[in-house]
């Protein structure tokens, strides 16, 4: 719900704040005080094209801003915190602030909750919360995805529980036409591929690497090629250990040998001596160990020659072929290797795939055109409540001929909402053509259409705020009452804000808001500046009845006037409200 707006240096209006509650407010005023300007601001809020020229004149900027009171998990209260504005919650309620400003060079900047914004998102959180109906503003209704809408929240619970089940289906089943389609459509490039792959995978089966075999055959090669060099060392380090023959200074074996004894000689006197010894005995084991093992190792080196250098070579030289064509290594070769085993089998089995898609597609388009008559059904029985009820309001809205014609087509295209082709049009009388909504009528006109539709639709498409610039244009008498009734039955379920020149109209309102327009003099208090500003008030009942007899007669004080405006007053309160 609108709580507040506030309007600064718009048009005429220097600084006014609007304090809107529940139920129907009216915006009145003398012709050029202004009013207009109340529907401006809230079409700046929505996220409307600014124009410079509404700027007051001698101001450097206009603005407006709107404080909304919102269900917390409200659509709206989400979007705002996504683009990083705050909305508060006090007692179970969001209070979201939404501005808009615009520089006398054309500018705009927007804000959401306290932080600045793209003029898009304004636009976005608007549309679910305020539906302006102006003389020359797009109608909610005109669109046709709009108007398939409409009646289908008027069909109400069954309609939706079919729709669904079709959107759900319908959405699956334009899934596998596209995957039959990529299927057939790519089927040569599909099976090249698959030769391809059956080509490589039969080179790297013949080969049969194992992991990390080329890491393993690179060491091997590299050892095989130094064989004679190791040899030596392996002999010349057996010798140091264990010598064969005894030479001068000894083997390291003898040395820690004869220290372990000369040690043991005098362990009994000395246990760190003796600890010593031990520790001896312990690193002669090891060159003993060392020893066996050096001489196993030459032993092995006489087993392998030229012969297994060449071997690993060629075995080398095949799995570098694989590494050039595949992948940087063996262990990545194989990786590709498993994945396209996986990417042939699917390729392989596109033929079954494709019976079963067709198979499949055939069977989710069937159900679809059954559903979708359903659908159909419930649509034309929904859309002749819908015109019959909106007809008769419109006959107590001065359009006593006038007939809204809802047209359901079902077209032979199965489409996401089914295969209807619907439309809302207007017959202005008996045996006139029916014209779409928008064309061939007058904006007042329109603005009656609209009304017509939102009392019949508000009970089950509800959105929180509706905002009327002059609906009562071109009627008076017994047809501005009816009008006025129904925007208060709108305003049972909805809040709604009325611009109105119209005493029948403004009777019924809830909040009654007068704008009002001054010439701004000089210092010497005759003298026009040129500036003309409007201020903007919440009348109480006294002040009502002093507005409505300025609305009637002209002449405020008049007590006439005054008698027939507390009459409007009285009657208002009286009239039925169904």
């Amino acid at each position: 719900m609108l709580e507040e707006l506030r309007i600064r240096d718009l048009g005429v209006i220097a600084d006014a704040t609007l304090p809107l509650g529940r139920g129907l407010s009216v915006v009145t005023g003398e012709t050029g005080a202004g009013k207009t300007m109340v529907v401006t601001a809230v079409g700046l809020l929505l996220g409307a094209r600014s124009d410079a020229g509404a700027v007051r004149s001698g101001a450097k900027s206009a603005s407006a801003e709107a404080v909304l009171k919102l269900d917390p998990v409200h659509d709206a209260v989400a979007r705002a915190r996504e683009a990083g504005g705050e909305a508060e919650e006090f007692d179970g309620v969001a209070e979201l602030v939404l501005a808009r400003t615009v520089g006398a060079d054309g500018r705009s900047r927007a804000f959401v909750g306290g932080r600045s914004a793209p003029v898009g998102v304004l636009a976005e959180i608007g549309e679910s919360l305020v539906v302006i109906h102006g003389q020359s503003d797009q109608i909610r209704l005109k669109g046709a995805t709009a108007q398939r809408h409409a009646l289908d929240r008027f069909a109400g619970a069954p309609l939706a529980k079919v729709l669904g089940e079709y959107q759900e289906l319908f959405a699956h089943w334009k899934s596998i036409q596209g995957e039959l389609e990529t299927l057939r459509g790519e089927a040569r490039e599909r099976l090249r591929e698959a030769e391809s792959l059956e080509v490589a995978l039969a080179e790297i089966d013949q080969v049969d690497p194992q992991p990390s075999e080329d890491e393993t055959l690179k060491a091997e090669a590299v050892k095989l090629a130094n064989v004679e060099e190791l040899r030596l060392a392996a002999a010349a380090a057996h010798e140091a250990l264990i010598a064969e023959e005894f030479g001068d200074t000894g083997d390291a074996t003898t040395l820690v040998d004869a220290a372990k004894r000369t040690l043991e000689h005098v362990a009994e006197h000395d246990e760190e001596l003796g600890a010593a010894a031990a520790r001896l005995a312990e690193v002669g084991f090891l060159l003993n160990d060392i020893a066996a093992d050096l001489s196993s190792y030459q032993a092995s080196l006489d087993t392998e020659g030229p012969e297994r250098l060449s071997e690993i070579e060629e075995r080398r030289a095949a799995l570098a072929k694989l590494i050039r064509k595949y992948a940087p290594s063996i262990d990545e070769v194989l990786e590709w290797a498993e994945a396209s085993r996986a990417r042939l089998d699917e390729l392989q089995d596109d033929s079954s795939r494709i019976e079963a898609l067709d198979a499949e597609v055939l069977s989710a388009e069937a159900t679809l055109r059954k559903l979708a008559t359903d659908i159909s059904k419930a649509r034309l029985k929904a859309a002749k409540d819908l015109s019959a009820r909106v007809s008769a309001e419109l006959k107590a809205l001065a359009m006593a001929d006038a007939t809204l014609v809802i047209d359901v087509e079902a077209g032979g295209q199965l489409g996401p909402h089914g295969v209807d082709e619907i439309a809302f049009l207007l017959q202005p009388h008996s045996g006139a053509p029916s014209r779409p909504l928008g064309k061939g009528a007058s904006g007042g006109e329109l603005s009656r259409v609209m009304l017509a539709i939102e009392v019949v639709l508000a009970a089950v498409d509800p959105v929180p705020t509706f905002v009327f610039d002059e609906v009562d244009a071109g009627v008076g008498g017994r047809a501005a009452v009816e009008i006025g009734r129904r925007l208060a039955m709108l305003a049972r379920h909805v809040q709604v804000l009325v611009v109105t020149h119209l005493p029948q109209v403004a009777a019924f309102a809830d909040q009654h808001i007068r704008v009002t327009k001054t010439s701004v003099r000089g210092a010497d208090g005759k003298t026009a500046t040129g500036f003309t500003s409007s201020d903007v008030q919440l009348l109480d009942a006294a002040e009502r009845v002093k507005e409505l007899a300025r609305m009637l007669a002209g002449q405020e004080d008049s007590e006439s006037a005054r008698a027939h405006a507390q009459e409007l007053l009285d009657d208002a309160k009286l009239l039925p409200q169904a």
